[in-house]
């Protein structure tokens, strides 16, 4: 040997299996690289899909917002509307307990409700608009004045029924008593006698009244006291006015106090025109002077 390398030689076959292996590779690549941008890897068809969609929700959202503002706008001028309302129930309630004369502070419309109570947790969200707890909030308060109005509305019905069925007052708008109630000088026998009730003398056909509300039980003639009506105020109370030259209600009659009822005359067992007034209470006839006087206390 004289130390040079000698060429090696290469088989035929090798040389041809190294090229198909190169050639296998370069396939398989361009098959690889044609599935990323040709298969589910990367379909455009897919891509539009998304798209759409994407497009669709975007107009479903718009849609959502204009109804939104739309319902806010309208919850907005509720509120505006009550809030003038709650205003109108407070200036209101406030004039009426001032005609009605209530005590200061029974009912303050300006001021919140007094209220309280023990706490119980209910299960409700956390975060409310802030539009939606003002309409709560305002919803509360025009209940709240509300009851209140109810209330005043109960106690001045009653206050008033009591001031129309109480007795008091004259009989006649025009006029002076000239007999009182109790034993005295009967003006036709000149023998002492007892006076049930109370005459007012005045002009004839001047008008007689009822001293209070009440129902007509009786109106026409009666012994002794020639046209009478007589009154069923409630409570056991009843009044009489005796003596009339014309009546101007029938039995049945509802009658207000004040109600002009008649005409005085002198009809029946009397000296001249007068009416001749009784109250009765629970059938008995009790002294008139009493509810006679009640109105010159107001």
């Amino acid at each position: 040997m004289n130390g040079r390398a000698q060429p090696r030689h290469i088989p035929g076959a090798l040389v041809v299996a190294i090229v198909l292996l190169a050639v296998t590779g370069l396939i398989g690549n361009v098959l690889v690289v044609t599935r990323y941008f040709n298969d589910d890897l990367f379909d455009t068809q897919l891509v539009g899909k998304w798209q759409g969609r994407l497009a669709n929700q975007k107009q479903d959202l718009d849609r959502i917002q204009s109804q939104t503002r739309v319902e806010m706008d309208a919850v907005g001028r509720r509120l505006a509307a009550m809030q003038a309302r709650l205003l109108r129930i407070e200036a209101l309630g406030e004039r009426v307990a001032e005609v009605a004369q209530l005590d200061e502070g029974e009912f303050r419309f300006g001021d919140p409700p007094a209220l309280g109570g023990p706490e119980s947790p209910v299960d409700a969200p956390q975060a409310v608009p802030e539009f939606l707890a003002a309409v709560e909030v305002l919803a509360g308060q025009i209940k709240s004045r509300e009851d209140e109005l109810e209330v005043l509305e109960s106690l001045l019905a009653n206050q008033k029924f009591r001031q129309e069925v109480a007795l008091e007052g004259r009989p006649i708008l025009k006029g002076w008593m000239s007999s009182g109630f109790g034993r005295r000088v009967d003006p036709i026998t000149g023998r002492m006698a007892w006076h049930a009730g109370l005459d007012f003398a005045g002009t004839p056909g001047s008008d007689i009244v009822a001293v209070a509300s009440g129902v007509v039980t009786f109106a026409g003639d009666l012994h002794g006291y020639g046209r009478m009506v007589e009154i069923n105020h409630g409570g056991g109370y009843s009044t009489r006015y005796g003596h009339d030259d014309e009546l101007l209600v029938v039995a049945g009659d509802v009658v207000k106090k004040g109600q002009v009822i008649g005409r005085m005359g002198s009809t029946g067992r009397s000296t001249g025109p007068h009416v001749h007034f009784e109250v009765l209470k629970d059938g008995h006839q009790v002294d008139p002077a009493r509810y006679v006087a009640r109105d010159r206390e107001v």
